[in-house]
């Protein structure tokens, strides 16, 4: 089996070398608790730090007897990821981008897969380099496994990635966001008196990272994440069977786990709980009550295995829910009125947002009506992706990869007494300090509490030419 950057981090660990060997970096005898710290002492950039830069690519020798090497930075450049994932479209124009998903391939089981070339001969996670990343955390986290399930009685495929605490030589706990796919089968299965078999493929193929933060309900009927993958990788993407249940694993994975979910329960941490880990915004996270705790049966691995891992936030985690929040909106769109899909030419979520908090939209207008077309979009799009905070629209001259050009924007195409619009009616998101009760009470207010907003940073249709750069560059839409 050819190993393209798609469906192996190691075939885009060396795509970077070969690109851009300044960009790749090896160090040695880091414990797994220091590891964290040292990138992103380095390396890192927003939200992790302060620095406006994309993230290097690092591989750490922990020498604590542990066999593999540590993986960070890999998704550190959204360019680049870009670059791994030849079937991802250049620009997301949401009728295009549904058609684009329409001819995704399926997922192939293959035989001798690579994630089965070494089996453990007892499964003891200690043995893995799994990184502490701050003093601050809980303990241990696996950040980079991507979980795999499958509904026993539709044969659907579910396909998240979720911070895994090591409680045991065998045992994990894992946080499930309440209302996504995994925890409804979860559930189910536990309401049923059976266990949920699932695989943990840790260092999974980049085109099957990407679309597992893919919104699974944006998703056209019969369409799946495993498809998603496959589309972004221009090939179906290769699953192994497992050896001791019916659920699969990603054949190019570098380490996989297999086990199940049987309704076992414990807290992420010691009483009272404290932090969990660094969220994707940047700041810590509380450690949860009553997780699920998913029990390992058997561990196997490529031979030379790579474990993978994030750091919390960063611009590896802005890439990977950047990218997929972006597919999601587009899909979302396509699937809604076509005269507002139809004025949106691109999609971008940026870094400063974590990938999720901050949406821009590229806007083309066709009539004069379209000025007033904003409300109806933002509604869409809050409706149905929860975590977007603030939506900026901006004409479509605007270069969505520039945070400048989009301050510009904002700066000479919008006057946010006017064209800054709050919204009420939504959840609040507590990982985000601005969105909780006591940032909302130390603010003066209506008491409607944090909502919603969006900026029209878009020249009006009929004072268009007022607006053309003296210097234009072509922006490809």
């Amino acid at each position: 089996m050819t190993e393209r950057p798609a469906l192996s981090i190691r075939a885009a660990l060396a795509a970077v070398r070969a690109r851009a060997p300044g960009q790749c970096h090896r160090h040695e005898a880091l414990a797994p608790t220091d590891v964290a710290a040292h990138f992103a002492d380095c390396y890192a950039g927003v939200p992790a730090t302060g620095r406006a830069c994309s993230e290097d690519v690092a591989l750490y020798d922990t020498g604590t007897g542990a066999r593999l090497p540590v993986l960070l930075g890999l998704y550190g450049d959204e360019a680049r990821v870009r670059d791994y994932l030849p079937g991802l479209p250049a620009t997301l124009a949401p009728q295009a981008t549904l058609r684009w998903l329409e001819a995704a391939p399926n997922p192939i089981i293959v035989n001798n897969p690579p994630c089965r070339q070494v089996t453990e001969a007892a499964v003891d996670l200690r043995r893995l380099p799994v990184l502490t990343t701050t003093p601050r955390d809980a303990g241990p986290y696996v950040t980079m496994g991507l979980v795999l399930a499958r509904d026993p009685e539709t044969g659907e495929d579910s396909l998240s990635i979720h911070r895994m605490l090591v409680i045991g030589p065998d045992r994990l706990t894992l946080w499930m966001v309440p209302g996504r796919r995994l925890r409804a089968l979860y559930e189910a299965a536990v309401a049923r008196g059976e266990r949920l078999a699932v695989t943990v493929n840790i260092g999974p193929p980049p085109a099957a990272a990407v679309a597992s933060a893919v919104g699974t309900a944006h998703l056209p009927h019969g369409r799946s994440k495993l498809g998603v993958a496959g589309a972004l990788a221009m090939q179906p993407i290769p699953l192994a069977q497992a050896a001791d249940h019916p659920c699969p694993a990603l054949a190019t994975a570098e380490i996989v786990l297999e086990g199940f979910l049987d309704g076992t329960q414990a807290d992420e941490g010691p009483h009272p709980l404290g932090n969990a880990m660094p969220e994707f915004l940047g700041y810590d996270g509380p450690a949860k009550p009553d997780l699920p705790v998913l029990t390992v049966t058997r561990m196997t691995m490529r031979a030379g295995a790579i474990y993978q891992a994030v750091i919390g936030p960063g611009r590896e985690q802005s890439s990977i829910l950047g990218i997929a929040g972006a597919l999601s909106v587009a899909l979302s769109l396509a699937g809604d009125d076509p005269a507002l899909a139809a004025m949106v030419r691109d999609i971008r979520f940026p870094s400063a947002g974590g990938g999720m908090l901050l949406l821009v939209l590229s806007i083309r207008k066709a009539r004069p009506e379209d000025d007033v077309r904003f409300a109806a979009l933002a509604h869409h799009v809050f409706a149905r992706h929860g975590f977007v905070k603030l939506i900026l629209f901006v004409d479509d001259d605007i270069n969505l990869d520039n945070a400048e050009d989009l301050l510009w924007a904002v700066t000479t195409r919008a006057n946010l007494r006017t064209d800054c619009v709050g919204l009420t009616g939504y959840p609040d998101l507590p990982m985000d300090p601005s969105q909780r009760e006591t940032w909302l009470a130390a603010r003066p207010g209506d008491g409607q509490g944090a909502g919603r907003s969006y900026i029209d940073a878009t020249t009006p249709y009929d004072l268009r030419a007022s607006t053309v750069r003296s210097f234009a560059t072509t922006v490809e839409a």
